[in-house]
């Protein structure tokens, strides 16, 4: 009865684990499919290292996702971000932590960026490089079964820490941006293989309107390459009224899901929420993501 009670419980131990696996999967998938929202307008740094010290002083991002209010266990991701303009320079710092159950990944990268002006209307060649480390972790204390299974502490062992970084270039002007960026460079060196969704290239185009009435439109469009995963495109533009101090935000991208925003800019600081529906095939899981992001530009007068 003791050897049966025994495996019994390692069988329900495994499980869990089994469960708690899978539905990082769903989560990795959904991660990788819906980036956070501020990283379209607000902070275009997260997507592409050239971005970084773009804009004058001191630039200082905060963001807050969660999926699914009153789900235990829902994904939640937060994200501090800074660059700085430093004449043609440009350098950055950021971390990137994501909990989803028992799971946890945390990346850290520090950014160089140079920007070679072209020409007059504010015309620039960028290019970024970020260098840092990720880490993958199970938070044994969490898990409900046997917290001395060795399974456990090979996840943790085997995936631990790595190297890794990001590659990008773009065009600037005071109208126009076109940029490309190669994330998760550590793939390129070293793929074992692995068949885990993560997205492996992006590009994307953005052109400003300005109204005489202080209304400006920036339309925009991206492409994003995920390895396991069809190709995602997104489309939308950021509408910003009297002189930028209030902004709305729209983005359908074709994972089947949608993203709202709006926020308000003043005296140097702005605020941002936004909510992201579910994708097609995750609909089931959680009614979307909803996201509060802060931006401070500290600039040189």
């Amino acid at each position: 009865m003791r050897s049966y009670t025994y495996s019994t419980y390692k069988f329900k131990a495994l499980a869990a684990l089994v469960i708690s696996i899978a539905t990082c999967g769903v989560s990795t998938v959904k991660a990788q499919l819906n980036p956070l929202a501020s990283q379209y307008f607000q902070n275009q740094y997260l997507f592409n290292p050239a971005m970084a010290g773009l804009n004058k002083g001191l630039n200082v991002n905060l963001a807050y996702s969660k999926q699914g209010f009153g789900i235990d266990g829902a994904q939640n991701t937060q994200s501090a971000s800074a660059d700085y303009q430093m004449d043609k320079v440009g350098l950055g710092v950021n971390v990137y932590n994501q909990y989803s159950g028992i799971f946890r990944q945390t990346r850290a990268m520090v950014t160089y960026a140079y920007h070679l002006p072209l020409a007059g209307d504010n015309q620039k060649l960028n290019f970024g490089l970020s260098a840092g480390v990720m880490n993958n972790h199970i938070n044994i204390g969490d898990v409900y079964g046997d917290q001395s299974d060795q399974t456990l502490a090979n996840y943790n062992a085997n995936k631990g820490t790595s190297f890794d970084g990001d590659f990008g270039v773009a065009y600037t002007d005071n109208k126009l941006t076109i940029q490309g960026a190669l994330p998760n460079l550590r793939y390129l060196f070293k793929d074992n293989g692995s068949t885990v969704e993560r997205e492996v290239f992006f590009t994307a185009a953005s052109y400003k309107f300005f109204d005489p009435a202080d209304v400006s439109v920036e339309p925009k469009v991206a492409y994003r390459k995920v390895k396991g995963y069809d190709n995602i495109f997104d489309a939308g533009a950021n509408v910003a009224f009297n002189d930028s101090q209030f902004s709305l935000q729209g983005l359908y991208h074709s994972s089947k899901s949608a993203t709202f925003g709006a926020g308000v800019n003043l005296s140097g600081y702005s605020v941002m929420a936004f909510y992201t529906t579910n994708t097609s095939s995750l609909n089931s899981y959680s009614n979307g993501d909803f996201e509060i992001s802060l931006k401070f530009n500290l600039s040189k007068k």
